[in-house]
């Protein structure tokens, strides 16, 4: 592929979602282009068989299967995140915009001017979680009605802006500078709060009846996700990023610097710890027993759950981009070398075309 390769590809419908750009669409089988859109994606978001993405201040929507093109809107504002689901799309506009818009048409539900003005970014931008839009101003957590509206209930949060939430059976879950939250979704009713010694800067993870997050100096926390007590406190390395905790197969992952730690979700004894070359990029992804991680010394790592053994390493001829992806036995992502990998994931071969 030309131009350069950044973001997490997005797997969907049988294809390969890659922002370069324009946003490309690879079968996933042989990695032939099927499509490109005509115009550049700052913000991507795939969704019931529409690919949406936004140039800055356009909104677009193709179809997953041939890219042809559904509607085109322009906004008032410069898109700096986009969210897709149950047909609706959840626009962050510079300036504290909100826009809630149909994924059908692209006409216009509701908006809003009162949202943040700080942090505007992907990450902590307005979001649909859970049949509910959210979105942050004035020191308040507001939820939204997605199709109408309405505004549901808002709850106040402070100065610093919280995390995307997390909805789990009839709870949200949040964090706001040195708190975790955990709210009514029906009512925004606090059921606990959880604080820090420091800001956390890490969304939360909500597995197995606990909540995960971390924060930037290091210190893993394990919190009944019923009565936010205290079950186990972890150490790591100091954090720059704000990826999240991943927890799968009894193991919760955390990555600081250039090594990953895994901690038992149950003790919290750490198991094993895993040095790259090279600080970690994104968050790594696990499947079937796997764990892929990216670095910046050019590296995909993939280990062993159970052990943190390293199963195989590709180099590749540039930094890699966002986070890996693992789906169906294999493992993608993307580099600055101008090239998208896709890697049995078992023995880091090349997948046959």
């Amino acid at each position: 592929m030309s131009n350069d390769v950044w973001g997490t590809p997005v797997v969907a419908g049988g294809t390969l979602f890659v922002s370069s750009f324009e946003v490309h669409a690879l079968d996933i089988g042989s990695g032939q282009r099927r499509y490109k859109t005509r115009d550049v994606a700052w913000a991507l978001a795939v969704d019931a068989g529409r690919v949406h993405a936004a140039d800055g201040p356009h909104l677009y929507t193709v179809d997953v299967a041939d890219g042809t093109e559904r509607w085109r809107n322009s906004l008032d504002g410069w898109i700096y995140s986009l969210d897709a689901a149950d047909g609706v799309l959840c626009c962050g506009i510079r300036g504290g915009g909100v826009q809630l818009r149909s994924a059908a048409s692209g006409a216009e539900l509701w908006r809003a001017d009162d949202a943040q003005q700080d942090y505007e970014n992907p990450q902590s931008g307005p979001a649909l979680v859970g049949g509910a839009a959210y979105y942050y101003g004035g020191g308040r957590l507001r939820c939204v009605d997605p199709r109408g509206g309405r505004l549901r209930w808002a709850f106040q949060v402070g100065e610093e802006v919280p995390s995307r939430p997390v909805e789990l059976g009839g709870t949200l879950y949040l964090t706001s500078g040195t708190r975790v939250y955990a709210l009514d979704v029906a009512t925004g009713a606090e059921r606990w709060r959880f604080e820090a010694a420091v800001v956390l800067f890490t969304p939360p993870a909500v597995d197995g009846g606990a909540v995960y997050v971390a924060d930037y100096l290091g210190t893993v926390y394990s919190l009944d996700a019923a009565t936010g007590r205290d079950r186990w406190r972890g150490r790591t390395g100091s954090r720059q990023g704000a990826e999240p905790v991943v927890v799968a197969g009894g193991t919760v992952l955390v990555g600081a610097g250039d090594t990953l730690h895994a901690f038992d979700t149950g003790s919290g004894r750490e198991r094993w710890r895993y040095s790259a070359r090279g600080e970690l990029v994104g968050a790594p992804a696990v499947a079937d027993g796997l764990v892929h991680l990216g670095s910046r010394d050019h590296s995909l790592h993939t280990l062993d759950l159970s052990t943190g053994q390293l199963r195989w390493e590709l180099g590749t001829k540039g930094e890699l981009t966002g986070s890996p992806v693992a789906v169906g036995g294999r493992v993608f992502v993307g580099s600055k070398d101008r090239c998208v990998y896709a890697l049995d994931a078992f023995y880091g071969t090349a997948v046959p075309s």
